[in-house]
């Protein structure tokens, strides 16, 4: 799916990235893997359908653009997103229980 100008794969159910995983009100971001350099919703999107082992970002690329907020469409650093409660652009909350799946993204 196309979200904003950015292709997101996966269980993707709406415009704001939500996946069949993760569709609360807040689950508004797709993350972009480093291992392919590719927009997922979740983890579990990743796992289910890119066809290869998801890799984390390493620390060193914290300040890569990894980040696509689903309100608003614009990239963010994994750097910005780490402190941020809200999108520094639009506002949109985020939800503070992605932070338990850090692990799975960020090295």
């Amino acid at each position: 799916m196309i979200i904003g100008k950015h292709e997101v794969r996966g269980k993707v159910m709406d415009s704001f990235t939500r996946c069949e995983h993760y569709h609360s009100e807040l689950d508004i971001v797709a993350i972009k893997f480093a291992c392919c350099n590719t927009y997922y919703p979740c983890y579990r999107c990743h796992l289910e359908t890119a066809g290869h082992t998801a890799e984390a970002w390493p620390k060193a690329d914290s300040n890569k653009k990894a980040i696509l907020c689903g309100s608003c469409h614009n990239e963010m650093s994994i750097e910005a997103y780490k402190k941020a409660d809200s999108c520094p652009f639009c506002h949109a909350d985020f939800n503070p229980g992605c932070e338990n799946h850090y692990h799975y993204y960020f090295g």
